[in-house]
């Protein structure tokens, strides 16, 4: 009886190992190769529960999603001899996964093979454009182009490339730094020019205003010396009347004109004596209208003597 239930626990477990080993499981994401001594005998792309022959085939799981491809930076010469570092990237699928196990075995070795053919198509079609067309609405037919040439020699390994696009465009270190130093002395040269020409400009400037400034100084000048001509004409004129008219009056302008001169506010100091004639004018009225030189003469005279014949100091004020 033992003997029989092991016996029947060996047949039973090793009736699950020939069922586990039998039985697999395709989720939505993967598709699957069954293989029979390495070679293909069933493509399987739907999911599902599936069997296969125990320990005589093998099954190989391969993704039916989409897949990114991410190949290194890539320096490429452009049709107008300009060099760009290029970061691309494409998205694939694998589309048959037979043709894609004949050819390329792993998805490993795919990517390898991927790169080049990318890097291939981006140096034949950027070979052909210029920095401008990568940089302006051409862009979208370069792509196009660069996915065409690539789904093409894609389709031998039973690959579909779904999309190819430029991340990154940039000019090389050394060519950035050359292009900055060429950008840097265009500046310096225009600036140069431009301060030139606002100190030339300025000169003119300084020169015309000088110029009119000379002018207007000259002529403010020419002016000043006719008024001033036409006054003293004037003034000479209105003495000649006025000395016409009383004689004495010629004798009283002169004192003024000698006490303006003398009292000029200078620290000078006179000595006179108060009954000079120098003082007579201070001494009482002056000259009247109708006077004579002889009232101009009188009227020193007769003030009172009120202050002894000594010397007094008289201040300039």
């Amino acid at each position: 009886m033992n003997r029989t239930l092991a016996i029947a626990g060996i047949g039973i477990v090793a009736l699950g190992i020939v069922a586990s080993s039998s039985l697999f499981t395709v989720n939505e994401a993967q598709q699957a190769l069954v293989l029979q001594f390495g070679e293909p005998r069933r493509m399987i792309q739907e999911p599902g529960l599936q069997a296969k022959i125990p320990f005589i085939q093998e099954v190989r799981l391969l993704d039916r999603r989409v897949l990114d491809l991410d190949p290194p930076v890539e320096q490429v010469i452009l049709a107008d001899q300009k060099r760009l570092d290029v970061d691309a990237f494409a998205r694939y699928r694998i589309q048959d996964p037979l043709r894609f196990y004949q050819t390329a075995g792993t998805e490993a070795v795919a990517e390898t093979r991927l790169n080049s053919i990318v890097n291939s198509a981006l140096r034949r079609v950027l070979g052909n454009v210029t920095v401008l067309s990568v940089l302006s609405d051409e862009r979208a037919r370069i792509m196009t182009d660069i996915k065409s040439q690539v789904n093409d020699e894609a389709k031998r390994f039973g690959i579909e490339i779904v999309d190819v696009r430029i991340r990154r465009a940039d000019l090389p270190e050394e060519t950035s730094q050359s292009i900055f130093a060429r950008m840097r002395s265009e500046r310096e040269r225009e600036a140069s020019e431009a301060r030139a020409q606002g100190q030339e400009q300025s000169q003119q400037i300084k020169s015309r205003a000088e110029r009119e400034r000379t002018v207007i100084i000259a002529e403010a000048q020419r002016d000043a010396q006719i008024l001033r001509g036409e006054g003293d004409n004037t003034a000479l004129k209105l003495i000649a009347e006025a000395t016409s008219q009383d004689p004495g009056f010629y004798g009283f302008y002169r004192s003024l004109e000698a006490y303006r001169k003398s009292l000029n506010g200078n620290d000078t100091t006179m000595v006179l004596s108060p009954n000079g004639e120098f003082f007579r004018y201070f001494s009482g009225p002056g000259p009247q209208a109708g006077g004579g030189p002889a009232a101009a003469q009188a009227a020193p005279q007769a003030a009172p003597q009120a202050a002894p014949p000594a010397a007094a100091a008289a201040p300039a004020q």
